[in-house]
Parts: structure tokens; sequence; C-alpha cells
């Protein structure tokens, strides 16, 4: 527009011809539309880069060919799988498609998506003379929003990102987290006109010249989609519900050295929460955590604990060298910067008369406490708090009961050492879940 009013212009190329092994696209596209300027920016559908580089490939069976892509399985229900691919893309299916390919065939991405932006970017300079943008799309689905739109998986010569964080916006308020995907963005203005079945695999988009890098080093592989991945460490929506809880199972393993950083108690009750979801007989709560939040608490019990372990070893015939050596296994609580003791009270429960039906009473309790237990262990794990149980408690509940002033019903179940790990744990040995089942 001539007043100046923000505004750009995007159309299909119409023309383009089908696609095959060995194609230049940069070549195709630069005699489909010979008019393109410095500052445009192409948006190549993935389908065609794949076909040009020869990612069709044989195969009578689409799942195996999603298995040969996926990386890791992030979210499965029924015969869907969201994966991570090969790329680092989390996307249905690992980007495998059946559709637009021969049949007895499906269609791979490309390999390197940013680098078929560049190849393709660098074939229109040497053909046309122009500095364009290059974004190569696939259509995604997106978590909490229904329907399907594309995105950047590759891109050469465009910002990808525009980073607003430390500027203002029009009242002067301070942006401390507006990064905008502006490849994505592009990508979904070209799909408008592009079409899902409309033949039309490319789109220009004209008059956002500002995202469009120069030409040189800034082009590097650093500046392509790539960079749109948010890495691990920062993904709080990392896995669907089943894989989470099993990545959670993964987590949870004995810590016994911890880093000072302090434990966050708010963390701690979330865990507590989870744990009183646990199955229990007669509706009832059989639970009590006790958090030792001072260093003071945890001082006072593990020094009255260990007096009492000592001398149950010495009445035991222990040698001194071997009640040493037996107080100094205790030393992950006494290291540990914050302590819970899981404690099982009866209330509730039956009384029968009868030894057979009353031990049996009691051990659905306890049962019922250790799934708790399990569930605060691994919710801890999903808060990224390692944890070790200890069940030295259980040896001394008298003592325990006293330092803490529990009531006479609760009986404490070991201690759970809580903290940050100071080192990842060793690599977990494979078990054979087969060698612990029986079918009859």
């Amino acid at each position: 527009m001539s007043d100046g009013t923000p505004s750009y212009r995007v159309w299909a190329l119409p023309g383009m011809p089908e696609v095959r092994e060995g194609d230049d696209l940069a070549k195709l596209i630069a005699a489909t539309e010979p008019g393109l300027v410095d500052g445009d920016v192409l948006l190549v559908t993935s389908k065609i880069v794949s076909k040009a580089e020869g990612r069709i490939v044989e195969a009578t069976d689409r799942e195996a060919a999603i298995d040969a892509e996926t990386v890791r399985v992030v979210a499965r229900r029924g015969a869907l799988r969201i994966v991570e691919n090969r790329q680092g893309l989390v996307m249905a299916a690992a980007g495998v498609d059946a559709s637009n390919t021969p049949a007895g065939t499906v269609l791979l991405l490309p390999e390197d998506p940013d680098a078929s932006a560049r190849s393709i970017r660098d074939g229109l300079r040497d053909a046309l003379g122009v500095e364009v943008g290059v974004v190569v799309t696939d259509t995604f689905g997106r978590p909490w929003r229904n329907g399907l739109t594309d995105v950047a998986i590759g891109a050469a010569g465009v910002r990808v990102l525009d980073d607003l964080r430390g500027g203002t916006d029009t009242y002067g308020n301070p942006l401390s987290a507006t990064v905008v995907a502006t490849a994505d963005e592009l990508a979904s203005a070209g799909d408008l006109v592009k079409g899902k079945a409309a033949g039309l695999p490319v789109a220009v988009v004209r008059g956002l010249a500002h995202v469009v890098a120069g030409p040189g080093p800034e082009d590097g592989p650093e500046d392509g989609a790539r960079a749109m991945v948010r890495v691990a460490a920062d993904d709080m929506f990392r896995l669907g519900t089943s894989e989470a809880v099993r990545e959670a199972l993964h987590l949870r393993r004995t810590v016994r050295e911890f880093t000072d950083e302090p434990v966050d108690p708010g963390a701690v009750r979330r865990a507590v929460a989870a744990a009183v979801t646990a199955p229990a007989p007669h509706h009832t709560t059989p639970w009590r955590f006790v958090l030792l939040e001072s260093a003071r608490s945890r001082t006072r019990l593990l020094d009255a604990m260990r007096d009492a372990w000592i001398a149950d070893l010495r009445r035991d015939g222990r040698s001194e060298e071997s009640i040493a050596r037996r107080v100094r296994r205790g030393d992950v609580l006494r290291n540990a910067p914050y302590l819970a003791v899981p404690c099982l009270v009866m209330d509730g429960s039956h009384t029968y008369g009868d030894e057979r039906r009353d031990t049996a009473e009691r051990e659905m309790f306890v049962v019922a406490a250790g799934a708790g237990v399990q569930n605060f262990l691994v919710a801890l794990a999903g808060e990224r708090l390692g944890s070790a149980w200890v069940s030295s408690t259980m040896f001394c509940r008298d003592v325990v009961r006293e330092v803490l002033d529990l009531p006479a019903g609760w009986d404490p179940l070991g201690a759970v050492a809580v903290g940050h790990a100071k080192t990842a744990p060793p690599a977990r040995g494979a078990r054979d879940a087969g060698a612990f089942i029986t079918v009859r």
C-alpha cells in the first residue's frame, strides 16, 4: 500500500511440473516464476523436496517405515503415534506420508531440511541473481488445538525467530518472554494459498524483506529451522500421559549423593498429593508424611536413630569396626538437604479376633502404604528431585515417634532422603519383565 501501512502479498505458483528424483527445484521454481525479487520468501512444500531428493522408499508396511524414522515415542493412542523423528521434529507418524506418492511407496521427510532450503536459495541466486529467503514447510497437528497448519521444518536466509525480549510494548511494559516464530507464520500464510490438494506446492511472500537475511556466514545451519526446536531441558510438555508415567518410573532412581541446592517444599507437597492417591482398603487413608524441613529436626532425629542403632548392634555382639561401617551407610540421610518420614496408620482397619484374618488386614494396609511411598518417590522424580528410601526408621519406631512427637499409632516406614542429585545415576541394568511373570 502506498500510504506506508504494513502489508504483504502472498501467492501460489501455478504451473509447477510434477517433481521427480534428481530434479533441480531452484531451476523449476525460477522457470515458473522468473520475476522473483530480492526480499521475497519462497515457501516450499516438503513433499516436492523429498521427491527431488529421492526420499521415496518401497514400503508395504508404513508402520515399519515410521519405526525406522522414529527416535522417541512421545505419545501413543491406538494406531496413532506422535514421535520425535530423526530431524528432531515432534509430529504424527514421524512425517512418513503415503499420500501423493505411488502405491506401495511412502514419502519420508528431507534428511536435512535446512540444507535443502540452503540449496534452493543458492540455486535461485545463481539462476536469477536474487537474494530470497526459503522456508521448507510441512503440516503439523498441535497440542490443545484442533486442525492442522503448516510450519517451518527447514529454512535458509530467513530470520526464523524474532526475539523481542528486552524491548517494550506500546505502553512501555517490558517484554520478557516474547519470541515470535516468524518462519512458522510465513509457512501458515503460504498454506492459505497452496492448499492441501490443489497441486500448488510453492508460494511466494512479498513485502516482508525485513525477515530475509543477507548473504554471508549468518546464513549458516545455526540460523535454520532447527533453531525452532525446543531443547528437552526447556520442554514442559515433552511426553504424553502414559509415556510421562513410564519416564517418571525410569527416572525414579536411588540417589545417594546430593548437592547443596535447597529443595522446594512446594515440590515435596505436590509429591505428597500424588502419594495419597494410592489405593487403600475400606476407603481409608493409611498414609501420613512427616516433612523434616529444618536442619535441626533432621540432625536431632538422625542422632537419636544412630544411638539406638549402635546400642542394638552392640547387643548383637558386633565389633566397633563393624558398627562404624554400618553407621556410615546411614550417611545418605544425614547428607540430604531434606527428609520425609512416611508413616502407616491403621485408622479404619477391622479387628476380627482371628490371627489369620487380623494379619491379612494389617498386610493390606502395609501394601497400601507402600503404594503411597512408591507414588511419592515417582512424583519426586517427576519434580526432578532425587530420592533414596532407607528402611532404618522401621528398626527404631519408638525412638522416631518420641523425637518427632508422633501419635502412638503412627508407624514410620523408613525415611526418604530428598535433594538434587550430585551426579547422574549409572544406567539401569536391563531386566526381562518375562522373568517376573507367571501365566496360568
